[in-house]
């Protein structure tokens, strides 16, 4: 059976019938579906989830919301973060091998003969040397071990002992530190000591040079009133262990003394 051809009248009406617009096919806010094998569709499944955050761009110098992500990896975290150094944390610095200490040193400026020689030795007769001064004869191990600890450049007073009014007469500086008492070794030296031999020293030497004398002594009876308690010198070793002929000075003994022998006029210096 054939189809039947329409009437010009049927076809007449069919043209009269609005037509669908294809933009009313879908709702303006959802696009048009279309086939997974198109290239479209490709692009669709590539698309950054909402969640990722997407580059923007930096605006009027404020920082972006991708640039705040790259700062805030690169920055370091408070474990990380260096320390500042603290004083604490410094390490201790070596003492200063220049700074100066101090000494009182005795020796007798009236005769008195051991083994045969004059021992006697003042404050005018190291002024009057004219080449650093070895000052021996000690056998006391307390006053050699101060001896041994003298360093080059340190400051000595010079002590009168074994006179009828002791004290301090002026100043000497040590110019050469310690080396083997040779004196020790000799059988006609007032101090020799048989026990000390050449190969194993036991006695020590340092040489030391004129500096001041002063115009007025300090007495040993003013020394002892300035060592009584709360006073200056009360804890000077030459006052607390007085058989002592190489003791330590503080640096505050020291200036005190200095000021002392200053008020009694200028002393001679060389």
């Amino acid at each position: 059976m054939s189809k039947r051809k329409s009437t010009a009248a049927e076809v007449a009406v069919a043209e009269a019938r609005p037509r669908r617009s294809l933009r009313n096919a879908q709702p303006a806010s959802e696009p048009e579906p279309v086939a997974a094998s198109t290239p479209a569709a490709k692009e669709l499944k590539t698309v950054q989830p909402k969640n990722t955050p997407k580059a923007v761009v930096k605006k009027g110098g404020r920082k972006t919301p991708q640039k705040v992500e790259e700062e805030s990896a690169k920055a370091p975290t408070p474990k990380t973060r260096p320390k500042k150094a603290s004083s604490a944390d410094a390490k201790p610095q070596d003492k200063d091998t220049d700074e100066k200490t101090y000494w009182l040193l005795k020796a007798e400026p009236e005769s008195r003969f051991e083994n045969g020689v004059d021992v006697r030795f003042s404050i005018d007769d190291l002024a009057a040397k004219t080449v650093p001064e070895p000052w021996d004869g000690i056998r006391a191990y307390a006053a050699r071990n101060n001896l041994r600890a003298m360093k080059k450049g340190d400051l000595a007073f010079f002590y009168h002992s074994n006179i009828k009014e002791p004290g301090i007469v002026g100043t000497m500086e040590i110019v050469e530190e310690h080396s083997p008492d040779l004196s020790a070794h000799d059988p006609k030296a007032p101090y020799y000591d048989a026990s000390s031999k050449p190969s194993d020293p036991k006695w020590s030497v340092v040489h030391v040079e004129f500096r001041s004398k002063f115009t007025a002594p300090i007495g040993l009876k003013e020394l002892r009133q300035m060592g009584e308690k709360g006073k200056p010198l009360e804890n000077m070793q030459m006052l607390k262990q007085t058989r002592l002929s190489v003791s330590k000075v503080s640096a505050a003994e020291w200036e005190y003394l200095m000021s002392v022998a200053e008020e009694r006029g200028a002393a001679s210096q060389k």
